[in-house]
């Protein structure tokens, strides 16, 4: 019989890949594509228990995801553990970290320790621009991002990608100096080169009246975008609330725009959604459909190019999973070259 240390030494380490390393792994574009091509599939064949979130003091939480699927395509167990500070930024550090281990599911061994706080903003970034492929118009014009964080940048480039019409991206952000150089920085991009960047500090009604996408990621919990200045034919992205209290537009911008949702959980988790039920704005039934019955068809999208779409994520255990794939599966594909 092989004694204990023969058998651990045959066990792989985990690989870990760090954020540096997973940026030069995949990219916006190429983790759309996945999305669209592996959720339908992924989503029937992948185990989902409600995640867990917990109070850490009254503004701080801790989340726990996971997701496992014994399907030869996705043989993974996957466990993400987020933590939400968002009082971070008086000192200067991100509101949001994570780390995500990748188990094997047919053996258990741990495969991958991977920066999660990295793949959370491309991830979420990318579902965002998922929909904005299969919502927005073809011919939108102008993007304004609404919050200038962590997740500004990764919405920007994933909208860019999903809508290449796109030509002049308008930031605005409550600390305009924050808006001001994450202008100056997507400038410096050079794949970006022929899409104009500005900030803007003015009225932020105004700006939204520009948008053909509208992109929030905040933590307000005070409507930023009316619904009533949504110009026709715009499509609103609300990435930045996950609980009751949060809210990034009023209820007559839930009442203009059909709604969608990036999974079930949206439902009751995010502030926009959950106060425009309560207030008999919409009923759940008039959700337009989820991001995968988009993908495969079985709910239409925009209607005519006078529709307002409005898409609301919070994500998801299966979003984290699949990104985590194409991570582990290409690193393992560089490294057998």
């Amino acid at each position: 019989m092989a004694s204990s240390t023969s058998m651990s030494a045959a066990v792989a380490p985990p690989t870990l890949i760090n954020s540096e390393s997973l940026r030069s792994l995949i990219s916006h574009r190429s983790l759309i594509d996945h999305f669209q091509s592996s959720l339908p599939k992924a989503s029937s064949s992948l185990y989902n228990p409600i995640r867990q979130s917990h109070d850490v003091s009254p503004t701080s939480s801790l989340l726990l995801m996971p997701s496992w699927s014994t399907s030869p395509s996705l043989p993974y167990i996957g466990v993400k553990l987020v933590t939400f500070f968002p009082d971070n930024s008086a000192i200067n550090l991100p509101g949001v970290h994570a780390s995500y281990v990748l188990f094997s599911s047919t053996n258990g061994q741990p495969l991958a320790s991977i920066d999660g706080t990295e793949m959370t903003l491309i991830r979420t970034s990318c579902v965002s621009g998922l929909a904005s492929r299969i919502l927005a118009r073809d011919d939108s014009r102008v993007l304004v991002m609404i919050g200038a964080g962590a997740m500004a940048p990764h919405l920007i480039r994933s909208h860019l990608v999903a809508r290449p019409s796109l030509k002049k991206v308008v930031i605005w952000n409550r600390t305009v100096e924050k808006a001001r150089k994450l202008a100056e920085k997507m400038k410096e991009s050079v794949e970006l080169d022929g899409v104009c960047f500005e900030s803007n500090n003015g009225c932020l009604d105004e700006l939204v009246e520009m948008g053909d996408i509208v992109s929030c990621a905040t933590n307000s919990e005070v409507p930023l975008v009316k619904g009533q200045k949504l110009k026709p034919g715009a499509h609103l992205d609300l990435v930045g609330s996950f609980k009751h209290s949060m809210k990034e537009c009023d209820d007559e911008a839930i009442k203009r725009g059909r709604v969608f949702v990036d999974n079930e959980a949206a439902l009751v988790e995010a502030g926009e959604l959950v106060g425009a039920f309560e207030r008999g704005v919409i009923e759940k039934k008039d959700i337009g459909g989820n991001l995968v019955e988009l993908v495969t068809g079985e709910k239409v999208g925009r209607s005519n190019s006078e529709e307002i779409t409005v898409f609301k994520s919070v994500g998801s255990a299966v979003v984290d999973i699949l990104a985590a794939q194409l991570v582990y599966e290409t690193y393992m594909q560089q490294q057998h070259k």
